[in-house]
């Protein structure tokens, strides 16, 4: 695996509602879009990989974006059977790459991923004015 390049984690076991109607559960479904998707790339952009549940059953279907040294954003809400979320997955990949520390704000990543944002955390030698010092309180 190429350390260079951020990982997609993406729930495999997210239910989305139609698994009566698919037989798959939707994060399964939604790897299966990602990595179609990826086979058509000439050079890789990401790795992806499937992790059996990222406990966020109430946002499915969750994905992760990371990589070492960067910020690691969390979104849940994405629809397997929305093109427009799996697009919006690689557009989101290509400005983290570009971002220093893979710091985006909300204007930055793709409109379909603005509002569906679970988190953001910090990579842990961040610089970031974001980060702060917090002095411990005798009590």
């Amino acid at each position: 695996m190429d350390d260079q390049l951020p990982v997609l984690s993406i729930c495999m076991t997210c239910r989305d509602g139609r698994e009566d109607q698919k037989g798959t559960r939707g994060g399964t479904r939604l790897a299966h879009r990602v990595s179609a998707c990826m086979a058509n790339q000439a050079t890789p952009q990401m790795h992806i990989r499937g992790v059996q549940c990222m406990s966020q059953c109430k946002r499915s279907c969750i994905v992760s974006l990371s990589a070492h040294a960067q910020f690691t954003y969390i979104f849940g809400d994405l629809d397997p059977e929305n093109g427009g979320h799996v697009d919006a997955l690689f557009d989101l990949v290509s400005s983290y790459r570009q971002a220093a520390e893979g710091f985006l704000e909300r204007k930055d990543r793709p409109k379909a991923l603005q509002a569906n944002i679970l988190g953001r955390l910090p990579p842990l030698d961040s610089r970031s004015q974001l980060i702060s010092s917090i002095e411990m309180v005798e009590s």
